[in-house]
């Protein structure tokens, strides 16, 4: 089945997804985006190894480097990460087709970056983690169980009898 051009095309367009922290005008971050070579992975699985993310998005291209997103204070993973392609038209390709793919039972969500800074590997949560997870209600054993908030008032609150 051949895939109509626009469709093509609208499956590497910039969302409208932006990092809060880039330091710069928005216009300057519009111009990175739409040359840059480098995707933000989101909803990955704690669990989820370097080696996996090579697996996987090598299908599309040659890649530079994985950067996994770490938790600011424990130093363990915290489900995003950094994939740097060598060229645009990688990328693209991996936009087309890896996006919205299942990797260890998680539908992964890749996003146009400007590109990497050191730092930004970290986890930008007061907890150390992601933000969304500190907020989640449910449980979700691939992103580390209840949210954070959730899960200190489980471990505080005692215990009915």
């Amino acid at each position: 089945m051949k895939r109509s051009s626009d469709a093509m095309n609208s499956s590497i367009e910039i969302s409208s997804y932006r990092d809060q922290h880039f330091k710069g005008s928005r216009s300057e971050q519009e111009k990175l985006l739409r040359a840059s070579s480098t995707l933000y992975v989101g909803n990955l699985s704690f669990y989820t190894t370097e080696e996996q993310i090579y697996e996987l998005f090598s299908r599309c291209g040659h890649i530079r480097r994985v950067i996994m997103g770490l938790d600011k204070y424990k130093k363990t993973p915290c489900g995003f990460c950094f994939v740097e392609y060598y060229e645009r038209p990688d990328s693209e390709q991996c936009m087309r087709y890896i996006n919205g793919t299942r990797l260890d039972d998680r539908i992964i969500r890749c996003d146009w970056d400007a590109g990497f800074i050191e730092g930004r590997q970290y986890g930008r949560g007061k907890t150390g983690g992601q933000v969304r997870d500190e907020y989640r209600t449910d449980y979700d054993g691939g992103r580390g169980g209840y949210g954070k908030i959730i899960a200190q008032k489980i471990t505080t609150t005692p215990m009915e009898r």
